[in-house]
């Protein structure tokens, strides 16, 4: 029998060749917001080994939103000729190019993993910049973000829809509209950050509803033939915070609204968690939520074995896989995983044409 891991998915007018996805993943390395050849290379290589969809890293809607000065942006026009390099070159390549729409909200504003400072000064080449959230609640001991007034959410809507035109203009297949990791959407649904007394807050309905409103625009500005993703964090992982119930009635919600994928992730938005961090840890969540709301799930987590991933998605755990450290060692991870579920053919037809014969005659000198 064929391996589930490599069978095809359809969404909507997109057939992915198989259910390895890439998932988004930092690299600090745009240029005031511009993806670089860095990112035609790192995401370039996922393509040619062997990923179905592969997503560029979370990318903010509005300058603001940044994590730091070196992630990438679409929040102006300028940004969509280098992401068009990127997309074409997967797309030649077999896979569909996908774009996390994000807002880091009270996590903007930080240093580079590597930049060896703990906080951003307040002047100089690369400032602080003001941070916003939901309301005035710090996330550990950084700075406290401004409480969004009407205005400021006005603002974040028109921000997310141009930034989905733009995302269309450069190319990308998929949208992902980030609501996980502590970053603004999330902290609108986590009663943790979220403490607003209008309809913005409160009950799950209220925290939900900011959110539900930019998946909205997200999935209106897009075109109806093309399939949204929406990553979230199924748990905060800390007592009083967001749980797996509320994600369930979360994905009915977008589930409603058009939404194709849940991408179930976890945590993010406080600085302790109560978890055990091992292999598929996260798989539960994305398995309830297909379970009980009859939404594709995507699975992401410690998922790195071959056997792991096929499982998960044989037994109905989840739809897809989202691998991210495990393609970063292994950018040729589909590809081998193939191998070794013996769902590759010998003449290794599923390799760039470019490698084949070099490969195919390492492997007769190996039989030498």
């Amino acid at each position: 029998m064929p391996a589930a891991l490599f069978s095809p998915l359809t969404l909507r007018s997109l057939t992915l060749r198989n259910r390895v996805v890439i998932a988004p993943m930092c690299q600090y390395s745009a240029d005031d917001g511009a993806a670089t050849d860095w990112h035609v290379v790192h995401l370039g290589r996922f393509a040619l080994g062997g990923a179905a969809l592969v997503f560029a890293e979370a990318t903010a809607v509005s300058r603001d939103g940044r994590i730091t000065h070196g992630c990438t942006g679409i929040w102006d026009d300028k940004h969509i000729a280098p992401f068009a390099r990127v997309t074409a070159f997967i797309k030649q390549h077999g896979a569909a190019p996908g774009l996390q729409l994000a807002h880091a909200g009270r996590k903007a504003s930080r240093p580079r993993p590597w930049d060896g400072i703990p906080v951003l000064p307040a002047e100089g080449s690369e400032p602080a910049w003001p941070t916003i959230g939901p309301s005035a609640v710090p996330f550990d001991n950084w700075p406290a973000p401004a409480a969004l007034d009407d205005a400021g959410l006005a603002r974040l809507r028109d921000d997310w829809r141009a930034a989905t035109r733009r995302a269309l203009a450069a190319g990308f297949e998929v949208v992902e509209v980030h609501a996980a990791h502590g970053y603004l959407l999330h902290e609108f649904l986590s009663p943790l950050s979220n403490q607003r007394n209008d309809r913005y807050g409160g009950d799950l309905a209220g925290r939900m509803r900011f959110p539900l409103e930019i998946i909205r625009i997200v999935r209106e500005a897009w075109p109806a033939d093309k399939p949204v993703f929406v990553r979230v964090s199924a748990v905060d992982r800390v007592e009083n915070g967001w749980t797996l119930d509320d994600t369930v009635a979360f994905a009915r919600e977008i589930k409603a609204l058009g939404v194709d994928v849940m991408d179930c992730s976890s945590g993010g938005n406080a600085p302790m968690n109560l978890f055990k961090f091992e292999a598929g840890y996260q798989v539960p969540f994305a398995e309830r939520v297909r379970r009980e709301t009859g939404l594709i799930t995507m699975a992401v987590g410690l998922i790195t074995d071959p056997h792991q991933a096929e499982d998960i998605v044989s037994q109905g755990q989840a739809d897809l896989i989202a691998i991210a450290r495990e393609a970063l060692f292994d950018p040729n991870w589909p590809l081998h995983a193939a191998r070794a579920l013996n769902d590759e053919p010998e003449d290794m037809a599923n390799w760039p044409q470019q490698t084949r014969g070099v490969l195919a005659s390492r492997e007769r000198m190996r039989r030498v």
